[in-house]
């Protein structure tokens, strides 16, 4: 017998070299309207692109890759 289950949606990104992991609001929510959920905690993310879905672990995961360079 098939059984179908949900997988769970991970999303992270690196700050200062470290991966902080962010848990999914909503379901309901696309990737993009996540990213502008913690945008508002996390200001780096304002101009982070959305990599992935990768499945990996029985999770769903996308990173959001940040855009801030240094100026030189």
């Amino acid at each position: 017998m098939l059984i179908a289950t949900q997988l769970q949606r991970v999303f992270s990104f690196k700050d200062k070299g470290q991966d902080i992991e962010l848990a999914d609001p909503s379901g309901a929510f696309s990737p993009e309207a996540v990213l502008n959920f913690y945008a508002q905690t996390y200001p780096i993310l304002t101009t982070a692109t959305i990599q992935g879905p990768v499945i990996n672990n029985d999770q769903v995961q996308y990173k959001f890759i940040t855009q801030l360079g240094t100026k030189g």
